[in-house]
């Protein structure tokens, strides 16, 4: 939080090192520090290069939706990005959505189906209910 109480923007947020294990994970958005991936102890390779090719950004943890653990290396807006789900009890099961900075998207969401935007392939993490 800022000295006025109110949150702080994603990329105003000091980034907290401190080793987490994926219990220790907050169900709900940080709005006080960023959780690197790099601090996640059981970080699976794949989120560790996710924004390798789109300048090397370190993912951040964003919040959990169901039973996934949602991270994005990269900005929220105005800039290439990549979103990476993955299934807090079974790391392999994993779903990335790209967005470009022109405003497009794509990705495959748990449902099998490709998504354009990122509003539906959250909602296919929410509604996903089973394991691969």
């Amino acid at each position: 939080m800022s000295s006025s109480g109110k949150p702080l923007r994603y990329d105003q947020r000091p980034v907290d090192d401190t080793p987490v294990h994926t219990d220790d994970l907050p169900a709900t958005p940080q709005r006080d520090r960023t959780i690197p991936a790099t601090a996640w102890v059981e970080a699976p390779p794949e989120l560790l290069a996710l924004g390798d090719d789109i300048g090397g950004p370190v993912a951040a943890y964003k919040r959990r939706i169901g039973r996934w653990l949602l991270w994005r290396a990269g900005p929220a807006t105005d800039a290439d990005a990549r979103y990476f789900a993955v299934a807090a009890g079974d790391l392999s099961d994993q779903w990335t959505f790209r967005l470009y900075a022109d405003g497009r998207g794509e990705g495959i969401g748990p449902d099998g189906a490709r998504h354009e935007r990122f509003r539906a392939w959250k909602e296919a993490l929410r509604d996903a209910r089973d394991a691969r």
